[in-house]
């Protein structure tokens, strides 16, 4: 396995994150450092009151900030330069090692977000896969996380869309802008836009997505409540948001389609370059430059071939791994769903043989409840499965959404692998157990890395086997082929964005090394080219953590415990890899 060379991250004397006894010159310290991160959480919540309803904090579900302002942007730009000066005021040394770690990840949150400002991200503000107006649609369902059980609930929700179609307004202007300064969205992404705002103008209210709370009001309310908010959201609906969707959607699809760009990558715009070495570093958290990460694709690409084939000859398959592909792509016996419901009890019946497992690999499991659901019809066909955490409260539960587009065209082959990672153990796992964390400060408790978080998710497809699954070959050439999905990221994001890779290019290279559908991969390309770097995290993450269960292994041997590692690898929650493989380096010591 190849090391990864991870970020120095600013930090003196990172131990563990047990506490550790304070100086008695500093009585209030600890005191003051946690108010600190108290209102450093609590002015983010305000900044993006979003993030608040997401976590189950109700305080801020009639706001909507437009975060395209001006004003805006230069609040945020204080936020973070006023925390990055207030720790200037606690030296490391007085500080308990867990203290430390809070320490180092605001420094890094802070040093990140503002660095974020030295680029034009916000000049294509809508894509069709990452963007606000996508999240929006899912909290208009009444079935995320926006809350819709009491009248005030339903007001509130008025209230967040007329906040929220400023930010709508706002988007057409900054890309006005962007199509001035060359910051423009490619001509493929447009044209996949287009539909999901075209959706939202429909007229016939029990179509409408933004409707469907009013379908499912509560019996309790009365009458004369029911019919004021049908009254409200018909209102809202015709009047606001068919309005503000068919004019995007015309500018989109005439203006700014005119102006889209014809490259793939980054590199198409001004900056580009620098722009994707800053999405490098706050997605993998490491200092790694596109040319080692594209080498480190390539080698485990091969690696994962090489395994791919043993599946092959396994199973009789006769012909090479591209003609496998195809066979395992379009295999009907790998298809057998008639009911999209079918597709739901398979995911549930995964999880009802690897419940006898679990205990060998975690003693500490989460109290969040969790389920699998259908991914909204609105996003079904441009979306990927993908979870969504429960509140911090545990009222909520975590959801792995699952789209269905076509039933009958579903291939069951990597479903094993696909519920490790989306749901147990994990995000379900690692968001869960980081937001009932009684020791963590609030703000680490909704903080995502994605290097660690899709690290952690896709090291856990590679514990199918200590888990009882992967019995079936086809199972185990599905995580094989999620590996390799995310292998072939490396090689692809990286093309795409600093070698001057066609769309074409990118999506030729993924059909040539795996097995997804070819509708499936042109999603993904897509989803690299909206927004560059994030697709790397994920194997980096894997392999650093793979390097340090290795490490500990090595260094243990019989007195090593996997539930202790899982542990000690979940209980901070999200941070920069550097941090992780201290605290690991750690572990070890102490129990060598």
């Amino acid at each position: 396995m190849k090391k990864i060379t991870i970020l120095l991250v600013s930090l003196v004397c990172l131990q563990s994150c047990k506490q550790e006894p304070k100086k008695e010159e500093s009585p209030n310290l600890s005191e003051k450092f946690a108010a600190v991160l108290d209102s450093y959480y609590e002015d983010g919540l305000k900044l993006n009151p979003i993030n608040a309803t997401t976590a189950g904090d109700n305080r801020y579900d009639d706001v909507f900030t437009n975060q395209l302002s001006d004003d805006h942007i230069a609040k945020v730009k204080a936020h973070f330069e006023g925390y990055k000066t207030k720790l200037n005021d606690f030296p490391n040394e007085s500080l308990t090692a867990s203290e430390q770690m809070s320490k180092a990840i605001l420094e890094w949150q802070c040093d990140i977000n503002l660095n974020e400002f030295n680029f034009n991200a916000n000049l294509t503000p809508i894509d069709q896969m990452w963007s606000p107006n996508l999240f929006m649609g899912q909290l208009a369902s009444g079935s995320s996380a926006q809350p819709f059980n009491t009248v005030e609930d339903y007001q509130k929700w008025i209230k967040r869309v007329d906040g929220y179609l400023e930010w709508l307004s706002s988007t057409e202007d900054k890309m006005r802008e962007g199509m001035e300064k060359g910051h423009v969205l490619p001509k493929s992404l447009i044209k996949k836009v287009l539909p999901q705002l075209e959706s939202l103008t429909v007229k016939d209210l029990d179509k409408h997505l933004f409707y469907t709370p009013i379908k499912n009001m509560p019996e309790d309310f009365s009458e004369a409540e029911k019919s004021q908010l049908t009254s409200a959201y018909e209102s809202m609906i015709n009047d606001k948001i068919i309005l503000a969707y068919e004019k995007l959607h015309t500018f989109m699809a005439n203006e700014y389609m005119e102006a889209g760009r014809e490259s793939s990558g980054i590199q198409g715009e001004p900056g580009g370059d620098a722009y994707y070495a800053h999405q490098i570093k706050k997605y993998t958290t490491t200092n790694m430059t596109a040319a080692e990460i594209h080498e480190l694709g390539l080698s485990e690409v091969a690696r994962i071939r090489s395994e791919m084939e043993k599946i092959k000859e396994q199973v009789g398959f006769e012909g090479d791994l591209k003609a496998f592909f195809d066979y395992v792509r379009s295999n009907k016996e790998l298809m057998p769903f008639t009911d999209p419901e079918q597709v739901i009890d398979n995911f549930n019946a995964i999880h009802d043989r690897m419940k006898p497992q679990i205990e060998k690999l975690f003693d500490v499991k989460p109290k969040t409840p969790f389920e699998v659901r259908r991914t909204e019809a609105f996003r079904e066909k441009s979306a990927s499965a993908e979870y969504n955490p429960g509140s911090l409260d545990g009222t909520r539960p975590g959801i792995f959404y699952t789209p269905i587009p076509e039933v009958t065209k579903y291939n069951t082959y990597s479903d094993e692998s696909l519920f490790l990672h989306e749901a147990i153990p994990g995000h379900h796992y690692q968001i869960s157990l980081t937001q009932e964390s009684e020791e963590l400060p609030k703000f680490r408790k909704t903080l995502w890395y994605s290097g660690y978080g899709e690290g952690w998710a896709l090291y856990s497809e590679s514990l199918g086997t200590e888990l009882g699954l992967y019995t079936d070959p086809y199972q185990l050439f599905g995580m094989l082929g999620a590996e390799m999905h995310r292998a072939v990221r490396l090689v692809v994001d990286t093309g795409l964005h600093s070698k001057g890779w066609t769309r074409e290019l990118a999506i030729q290279y993924s059909l040539n090394n795996e097995a997804e559908s070819e509708a499936s991969i042109i999603s993904e390309i897509e989803r690299y080219m909206a927004n560059p770097g994030q697709a790397l995290s994920y194997k980096i993450g894997q392999l650093k953590i793979r390097e340090l269960r290795k490490k500990a292994e090595d260094a243990l041997g019989e007195k090593f415990d996997i539930r202790q590692f899982h542990n000690q690898v979940l209980e901070t929650g999200c941070v920069p890899l550097a941090l992780l493989e201290s605290k690991i380096d750690h572990w070890i010591k102490e129990n060598s």
